[in-house]
């Protein structure tokens, strides 16, 4: 046998393999069927509403990054809800009330001693600073009219001759003086030694005042952003935090009460914050006192926070949801039951080619086709936010996008599974069922995001979704953190909310495990709907 038989004899074998003939079958399906998505109205239709999507959210986030992160009062204490002058802030800090506009920092602070309650005696003696609430009538020495009520020394009126028993709400002035030197008041606090008797169903308090002394009121700028969060990261305590602005360990408040400190998160230490920290060093959970590290710098954490916020919020709604859910329900219907209504099938199938290898193929070209458009937009969006994005090591958005684009290529591949199905089973009425199982899937999702656990587990978005969650966990190992820091310092960044840890980790609490597990069942639904669709589709004649 000359050498040119050899040759020849192994260029046979290699051509007639069972991997080039499938190669070639194979190849041809694919070309066939990416040709025929790119020349389908629809397929462009569906792409340009996704690219349009897209770019409304990357305008959205262009936005919100060239106008940057105004700070806000996180912990609401630069109002002044009673008009007195003073900021909440202020008032906390010198245990007067920003309910009552006679209480303000300097005023003197009001301690009870005792109280004329509505069912017990209606008089009281003695020498105090009085509190009434309703009609009443002092007899005594009368010192002062705290704050800014009037001076009271005007006659009172006839009319009042029985004002213990019928005095209308509201009647006015405050105070006057009876015939007989006594003074009629109500709704009034004041200094006064003698006995107050107060009308029958009202009540008053007495007790005394602390020193009285001048406060000039703070600017309201000046309780925002004014308790930032004091931590070290390598320090592995977990009691931290610093009360910056001290109202919390009350360091102006009058001595009665400055002992009264907070120690709301149970940790036996005062005015602090409790860092939990899991195995690994990380910090899974966050719980400050109240009024320590309440109104964190927001151009210190808003900034990181709502980048994140936005890559997830679009990874899990805009790809996983929209593009994810519909993209196949218009490209992937009719990849098989089109062919059939055509009258083209008969002509793909004259070679000799398994039926389940057909569907194989097609969803191969479907999948080319639609998940190379996925990945296309997941590296444009990566481009925006790593170069708009805030200060600081932004390569990580690569992964993290990437990640979602996998994803959504996966989520495409199920959903085109599951609706070549569907299209499979019934030729007629097979969009009508993907319809409804698009709108289940949403509904699903819509669930996962607000945090059920057992109800979505059977749905194709609950696993991408928490597929989601763990890439930005590997990515952002930080992310934890912060999400926590949104939730305990009152941060709106939406971290905490479209964000959680992994679910279905088994414990372990690994994001990798997350990820190897959502990929097992991803792949389940997309091999049984391929198995349900060959049995259907071997058992139809092909006109």
């Amino acid at each position: 046998m000359s050498g040119s038989e050899i040759n020849d004899s192994e260029g046979r074998r290699l051509s007639t393999t069972v991997w080039t003939a499938l190669d070639r079958k194979a190849g041809a399906v694919i070309e066939l069927t990416i040709k025929q998505l790119r020349n389908k109205t629809s397929t462009w239709t569906v792409f340009g509403v996704s690219t349009l999507l897209l770019l409304l959210l990357s305008a959205f986030y262009v936005d919100s990054v060239r106008d940057g992160f105004e700070s806000i009062d996180n912990d609401g204490d630069s109002v002044d809800y009673d008009g007195d002058g003073y900021p909440l802030g202020q008032e906390r800090k010198y245990g007067s009330s920003d309910f009552n506009p006679d209480e303000y920092p300097g005023s003197g602070l009001f301690i009870p001693e005792g109280e004329i309650y509505y069912n017990g005696p209606r008089s009281h003696t003695g020498n105090h600073s009085w509190d009434a609430d309703g009609p009443s009538l002092f007899s005594g020495s009368w010192d002062n009219i705290l704050d800014y009520y009037p001076e009271g020394d005007e006659p009172c009126p006839e009319i009042i001759d029985e004002l213990l028993e019928n005095t209308p709400y509201g009647w006015s002035p405050y105070s006057c003086v009876m015939a007989n030197g006594d003074r009629y008041l109500q709704f009034l606090r004041f200094d006064g030694n003698g006995t107050l008797t107060v009308a029958q169903g009202w009540y008053a308090i007495f007790g005394v005042v602390t020193e009285r002394f001048q406060v000039l009121p703070d600017p309201p700028e000046a309780y925002i952003d004014e308790d930032g969060i004091d931590w070290d990261p390598n320090n592995p305590s977990s009691s931290q935090g610093f009360d910056d602005d001290g109202d919390c360990t009350r360091s102006e408040y009058p001595e009665q009460v400055a002992a009264d400190n907070d120690d709301s998160n149970r940790n036996r230490i005062p005015c602090d914050v409790l860092w939990t920290r899991g195995a690994d060093g990380s910090v899974i959970q966050i719980q400050p006192d109240m009024l320590v590290d309440e109104d964190p710098v927001d151009s210190e954490l808003m900034g990181e926070s709502s980048h994140r916020s936005f890559i997830i919020i679009t990874g899990k709604i805009a790809f996983a949801m929209i593009i994810g859910i519909f993209l196949p329900l218009f490209l992937a219907l009719g990849l098989i039951r089109d062919e059939s209504e055509n009258g083209t099938l008969h002509y793909l199938l004259s070679k000799p080619i398994h039926r389940g290898e057909f569907i194989v193929y097609r969803l191969s070209g479907y999948l080319i086709f639609a998940g190379g458009f996925v990945l296309l937009m997941s590296l444009l969006m990566a481009l925006v936010t790593v170069f708009l994005g805030p200060e600081g090591n932004r390569l990580a958005d690569f992964n993290v996008w990437f990640g979602i684009g996998a994803v959504t290529v996966l989520s495409l591949a199920a959903y085109g599974s599951i609706f070549n199905a569907m299209g499979l089973m019934s030729p007629k009425y097979g969009v009508y069922l993907a319809l409804i199982y698009g709108v289940y899937e949403f509904a699903m999702a819509v669930m996962t995001l607000f945090g059920a656990e057992l109800v979505p587990v059977i749905s194709v978005s609950h696993w991408s979704l928490q597929m989601i969650d763990a890439v930005v966990l590997v990515a952002w190992p930080d992310t934890i953190m912060l999400s926590q820091m949104s939730t305990a310092f009152n941060i709106d960044s939406g971290l905490g909310f479209f964000w959680r840890p992994p679910l279905h980790t088994f414990g372990t609490g690994s994001p990798a495990f997350a990820i190897g597990l959502s990929i097992t069942v991803l792949l389940a639904f997309i091999s049984l709907p391929i198995l349900v669709g060959q049995s259907i589709f071997k058992r139809r004649e092909i006109d």
